[in-house]
């Protein structure tokens, strides 16, 4: 039996709880999986059980609480994935390192304005000057980490790492609203979409029958 539990929030909605999820994945680190809808009694009623914070996600390991997502893929791989969550290379890790936190801790345009929302493609979403500035900066982000990877493979860093986890949303976000990117940036969303891990979670996010009208921008569209 799987020794963690992994209290998300919508997969569709809530990019937080993606990060986490995908890193406990992608490395096959067993998993309970509870899911509260976000904006919802459930949630209300609930989650006072779980998260000290009062929001998601949060990993349980025995008496353990850890509710922060950046947070949560630090212990996962500092306890179950022997170091491999982050590149060998110590230049390359502190490189990882940063952009995860600036990841972290950045970029309000952008989630403010391009909520992830996985369920299909939205047309009418016009970044603002803001959002663009963000969006730039990312590729630019992304553009420094291939040059620091270190290794071969099409991830940040060569192979998959936390920084990949930490940036998936993103990810996500500009497929949904189809947003222009410079080549490299479009391949590496493309490595993001093709994770098998992550397909999943889309199909699931794009099943759930949950609605929250503040995260829904623009309009279903073909791109």
């Amino acid at each position: 039996m799987p020794e963690l539990t992994l209290v998300i929030g919508n997969k569709n909605y809530s990019s937080w709880s993606l990060r986490p999820w995908l890193v406990l994945r992608h490395f096959g680190v067993p998993f309970e999986e509870v899911r509260l809808p976000l904006d919802t009694r459930e949630f209300e009623l609930n989650i006072g059980r779980y998260s000290p914070s009062g929001r998601v996600p949060v990993l349980l390991d025995g008496g353990l609480r850890v509710w922060e997502s950046l947070a949560i893929c630090e212990y996962v791989a500092e306890r179950y994935v022997m170091g491999e969550a982050w590149p060998g290379d110590r230049g390359a890790r502190a490189v990882a390192r940063a952009v995860s936190c600036e990841m972290h801790a950045g970029f309000a345009a952008l989630r403010g304005e391009l909520p992830m929302n996985c369920r299909g493609r939205r047309a009418g979403v016009a970044p603002s000057p803001a959002a663009r500035a963000d969006i730039d900066r990312i590729a630019a982000l992304w553009r420094e980490c291939r040059d620091h990877r270190g290794a071969p493979g099409p991830w940040l860093f060569g192979e998959f790492s936390i920084a990949d986890a930490m940036f998936a949303p993103v990810a996500l976000r500009f497929d949904t609203y189809g947003v222009d990117l410079p080549g490299e940036a479009e391949a590496y969303v493309s490595t993001v979409l093709a994770h098998p891990a992550l397909r999943e979670l889309v199909a699931e996010g794009r099943a759930e029958s949950e609605v929250l009208e503040a995260e829904e921008r623009g309009t279903p569209a073909r791109f």
